[in-house]
């Protein structure tokens, strides 16, 4: 990519933008993090508003960087660095690929307190539990695979497990070895961490967290709740629980054709549906303190489940069908019962559902230690532009390699100062990036977001 591309993205997972070397804790623990996560690249020479400041002496700094990554983290790193020249200045280009030894750390503090993640643009120090996830990642194992010694076989209820899978077969006791709900240990028959999960006799015991909590709220925003259940139950019976408490709450609106009605649900099912086997089936169940939740608000629907994307994917790759299980033997399981259709399908089918609703396309967001999706319910529109704006919009479109504000003011028969007044506000909202050496820079550049530019 050419530096005009990055300069249009906005700080993220992946990509992240420093004015120099001088904070060198910031940016070790940043490659530390895009290590850790999903790789990314990073900027040095940019400030954040995107004023290309550059380095003074970019092939010192190219060394500088180069043994600060080698000192200061373990296990080592081998990333791309190179140097960007645009107009008179210098930038540096770190590219950072997600790493096969996980956990990555910095080196002076040790594993347990210098381990960091990347959750949105920003790094998040790992505890325990993300690091023990971050090691079983980088061993190919998943943490519903683990052999619980500590119980026998007898603490799975296979009359639950009989009567989930009665529609579509008879189930053995051998079948549910090679689900590995059930694995061998020292030639004993034991439950998986996941065989108790989907399956378990004293399941709330081992994992109390393991549940769904719905939740109706009056307005859009949490301090008003109307009603709520909590479903303690067997981990494939949870999504028809869901569907039963969002049927239960959803509302019915009527167009008139001639003599006769047409009922449609404000709700999108399927997209909903989806969300929620997706939850269950992608919550780290290693974590405690959060069941999996559904909250029903007036303007929209959240899905959320404990765990962030599991390491190595991206948002931007999760909606395009990109798919990663986190927890094989309940992925396993729900596929032999019918609640998954084909792995990787079920964003395609969010997607597809709400646009087929006529409502936004789902938002997907990691908060904190979970990830959540959003589903609205209502049209929002992506961008409220005024006529003015739209023009500006059209006019960069037609210019990918951007305009001043004196060509803007030109095209569109303004002053330089209203121009430079709705570029700040647009600028603000995320729908432009100024690119240039400073704002008093005579050859400043105003060029489209990737939210405005990708919707062309």
């Amino acid at each position: 990519m050419k530096l005009n591309d990055y300069l249009k993205l906005e700080e993220s997972k992946t990509f992240e933008l420093k004015g120099d070397l001088s904070s060198a804790k910031g940016i070790v623990k940043t490659i530390v993090a895009f290590s850790n996560t999903s790789g990314g690249t990073l900027l040095v020479g940019i400030e954040d508003d995107r004023t290309v400041s550059g380095l003074n002496n970019p092939k010192e700094d190219e060394e500088k960087l180069t043994n600060l990554i080698s000192d200061c983290i373990y296990p080592q790193i081998l990333p791309e660095i190179d140097i960007l020249s645009w107009r008179d200045r210098n930038v540096l280009r770190v590219i950072v690929y997600p790493g096969p030894s996980r956990p990555y750390f910095v080196s002076s503090i040790g594993k347990g307190d210098g381990t960091y993640v990347r959750v949105g643009s920003t790094n998040r120090k790992a505890d325990k539990g993300v690091i023990d996830s971050l090691i079983r990642y980088s061993l190919g194992r998943s943490f519903d695979e683990e052999p619980v010694p500590e119980v026998s076989s007898e603490a799975i209820d296979f009359r639950a497990a009989s009567e989930l899978f009665e529609t579509s077969r008879t189930i053995r006791e051998k079948d549910l070895l090679t689900l590995k709900v059930f694995t061998k240990l020292s030639d004993k028959l034991i439950p998986t961490v996941g065989g108790i999960l989907l399956f378990g006799k004293k399941r709330d015991e081992m994992f109390p967290d393991a549940w769904l909590q719905c939740g109706r709220f009056s307005g859009e925003d949490r301090s008003r709740i109307s009603d709520s259940v909590e479903y303690r139950d067997h981990l494939p019976r949870l999504p028809y629980h869901a569907m039963d408490f969002l049927r239960k709450h959803m509302r019915t609106a009527f167009h008139i054709r001639t003599v006769e009605h047409e009922e449609r649900r404000s709700f999108p099912l399927t997209a909903l549906r989806e969300a929620v086997v997706n939850a269950v089936v992608h919550a780290d169940y290693s974590m405690r303190g959060a069941p999996v939740r559904l909250s029903i608000f007036d303007d929209r629907i959240e899905v959320e489940n404990p765990g962030l994307l599991q390491f190595g994917l991206t948002i931007d790759e999760l909606r395009n069908g990109v798919s990663v299980l986190r927890n094989r033997v309940i992925g396993r399981v729900f596929k032999e019962l019918g609640l998954i259709e084909q792995w990787g399908s079920g964003i395609q089918r969010m997607i597809s559902d709400c646009a087929s609703a006529g409502l936004p396309s789902p938002f997907f967001e990691e908060k904190g230690r979970s990830f959540r999706v959003t589903i609205f319910t209502e049209s929002t529109g992506d961008h409220q532009l005024d006529d003015m704006n739209s023009r500006i919009v059209t006019l960069l479109l037609d210019n990918p390699g951007g305009l001043s504000t004196s060509e803007l003011a030109g095209n569109l028969g303004i002053t330089d100062r209203a121009v430079r007044s709705r570029m700040k506000s647009m600028v603000e909202k995320g729908l432009v990036f100024p690119i240039g050496t400073s704002p008093r820079d005579p050859r400043r550049r105003f060029v489209l977001s990737d939210s405005i530019s990708g919707r062309s």
